[in-house]
């Protein structure tokens, strides 16, 4: 999934960030905070070309980067195709695009260079304020 790393990393050059908000206000994609049920982390939806972000707003702020990041991911990789809710266990999924937005996620919060730092997945997932999974993930692409 090399082309994900690039988009990101295209988008990190463009916009100087890794924070998913500001990219998202900077692509004009709008970010809501509902009040959701607890299983329910964000969804991404997109209509008559405009794109929206919703975000649990009973998460963690490190949460809720972590499911915008996710989000924008759909947004970007999977324009056009509304996705159904990010769930707690979203990380184990077997489905195509949400291994993509998860893959976009961990690209975009964990630059390599962490890696450089340290080896241990808890102390970067500490780091970046990122669940241990997300690190999982970079770690596959990288050893």
């Amino acid at each position: 999934m090399g082309w994900i790393k690039e988009k990101v990393e295209g988008l990190y050059k463009k916009y100087n960030t890794r924070n998913p908000f500001t990219i998202a206000k900077k692509m004009n994609i709008q970010v809501f905070f509902w009040d959701l049920p607890t299983e329910i982390r964000g969804f991404y939806q997109y209509e008559k070309r405009n794109r929206f972000i919703f975000i649990n707003n009973n998460l963690s702020y490190e949460d809720q980067l972590t499911v915008c990041a996710h989000e924008l991911g759909h947004a970007i990789l999977h324009t056009q195709i509304n996705t159904s809710y990010m769930r707690t266990n979203t990380f184990l999924s077997v489905n195509k695009i949400e291994r993509e937005a998860n893959r976009f996620a961990a690209e975009l919060l964990i630059p390599d260079s962490s890696f450089e730092e340290s080896n241990n997945i808890y102390e970067i997932a500490s780091l970046h304020q990122v669940p241990v999974e997300l690190v999982k993930l970079k770690c596959e692409k990288l050893f």
